[in-house]
């Protein structure tokens, strides 16, 4: 009786052990900031590309550790190939192959509009996001953006900013957003990243595990980053965050 107790529970923490380890995130990492082929008036950045650079090397850094959990397939678009089309396509691509335990992350950083994001050659709104976003059958889904205005995410140039809430709701997505919709996201020239990713970064590297639990909850990284973005911007920057999602979805296992 107690071998065969003893059977079960091995089987149960190896079944637990093999879903851990097999879980993975797929990223897609989009920096514009050059904009002189963009189609309407919109300076060049500084650091959105070293934002996008820096997201995929945490992802990607913490993926290979041999202690961590899961593997990583991603992509990164800078610049010139950070087109709508490049971006649209490489959500599609990877975001349809994550299973339901996976995690699945795009993460953008550059000018923004109430309603979507500007990348080299035009704009991508919710509605493109969301989109890719359906493809994928894995029930944590998540869009960190460090854009001006990107608070405003809900909004959108085609439609009625209700009815784009409403398909907000809907979707399985946590949105945690650099700034609210009237707020620039602000960028300092004696600093790699922006505000937001600054706190970002240091979130995900394991600053936002509160409990030490070795596993970064929404909750836990909206509090981390929404605290500092506040105290480094003098309570000039906002970051917020909503969707349709659990407090305690995984962000990251570190």
């Amino acid at each position: 009786m107690m071998k065969t107790l003893g059977r079960i529970i091995l089987s149960l923490i190896l079944l637990v052990v093999a879903t851990t380890v097999d879980a993975k995130t797929y990223l897609v990492c989009a920096g514009v900031s050059d904009y002189s082929e963009y189609p309407y008036k919109a300076s060049s950045l500084r650091l959105p590309t070293n934002d996008a650079k820096t997201v995929a090397e945490i992802y990607s850094v913490n993926k290979r550790n041999k202690k961590s959990a899961g593997s990583i397939d991603y992509v990164l678009l800078l610049d010139q190939d950070a087109t709508r089309d490049k971006v649209i396509k490489a959500m599609d691509k990877l975001f349809s192959k994550a299973k339901e335990d996976d995690i699945v992350v795009f993460f953008f950083s550059g000018h923004g509009y109430n309603g979507g994001f500007c990348v080299y050659d035009g704009d991508i709104d919710y509605r493109d996001i969301r989109s890719a976003m359906k493809k994928s059958k894995c029930k944590n889904k998540m869009i960190f953006a460090d854009a001006c205005r990107s608070g405003g995410l809900r909004g959108n140039r085609t439609s009625s900013s209700q009815t784009t809430d409403d398909d907000a709701k809907k979707a399985n997505v946590m949105l945690l957003l650099s700034s609210r919709t009237n707020e620039n996201s602000i960028e300092r020239s004696d600093m790699q990243n922006g505000f937001f990713t600054e706190y970002l970064k240091k979130g995900l590297r394991g600053n936002a595990d509160v409990n030490r639990d070795r596993i970064i909850t929404a909750k836990e990284l909206f509090e981390f980053v929404h605290n500092g973005v506040i105290t480094i911007s003098s309570d000039k920057q906002h970051p917020v965050m909503w969707g349709n999602f659990d407090d305690n979805m995984p962000v990251m296992k570190w």
